[in-house]
């Protein structure tokens, strides 16, 4: 396992999966909060306008359908910055995670690599607010094939999940046939000295500091 040239986004691998397991299962729902040129799931819409759904910029009520939706066997997969879904913690706790609603939770623009969207948009705490919910499962890809299995897993998974995603484009490090498993870490190199642990994009930084 290392670090290729090639490089790409994980919401880009989100929004492709997206319209993959649209085509598989007509139960998808998309709902996102007016950002689905940011999101990726424009990509959905374009291919799937009748099961597409922009909530505008209110987010609470957007995590609120897509609890209402998952209780008529919909599976909705609701997506906007990692920021903005925070302002929705009582629905998500409440009306999602409580009554363990199969709503999948997708947010893009996680952490502080934001770029020009800028500091207000950055989101450090996602990861431990959503952990500590009743029946939620975090998952943290940390490349565009990772991203893929994720996504894909978070169909079958019955219950809430919540999938933190970047902005920026990151280097792929798995093999297109790499097997992962959920609560399982992946070991990437190995050493005496120290042992560094990471998620998500950061660790395309991890192996930079390996390799160093």
């Amino acid at each position: 396992i290392g670090m290729k040239e090639e490089k790409k986004a994980t919401r880009e691998a989100f929004g492709e999966t997206l319209v993959e397991l649209g085509e598989k299962y007509n139960n998808i729902v998309v709902l996102d909060a007016d950002l689905a040129e940011a999101t990726k799931t424009k990509l959905f819409a374009k291919k799937f306008p009748e099961r597409f759904f922009d909530m505008g910029i209110a987010e609470a009520n957007m995590f609120s359908t897509a609890a209402g939706m998952a209780t008529t066997s919909k599976v909705p997969f609701a997506s906007t910055f990692a920021m903005f879904a925070g302002r929705s913690y009582d629905q998500i706790r409440n009306s999602i995670c409580y009554p363990n609603l199969n709503v999948k939770i997708c947010v893009t623009h996680a952490g502080i690599t934001v770029g020009e969207d800028g500091a207000t948009h950055q989101m450090l705490e996602d990861i431990g607010i959503m952990r500590i919910l009743p029946n939620m499962k975090v998952i943290s890809p940390s490349d565009s094939v990772q991203t893929k299995w994720a996504i894909e897993e978070a169909y079958k998974i019955k219950g809430p999940v919540y999938i933190r995603l970047s902005r920026f484009k990151t280097p792929i490090i798995y093999e297109e046939t790499q097997k992962f498993e959920l609560g399982k870490m992946v070991q990437i190199g190995s050493g005496k000295d120290v042992t560094i642990f990471a998620t998500g994009d950061v660790v395309c930084e991890a192996i930079k500091a390996k390799e160093e």
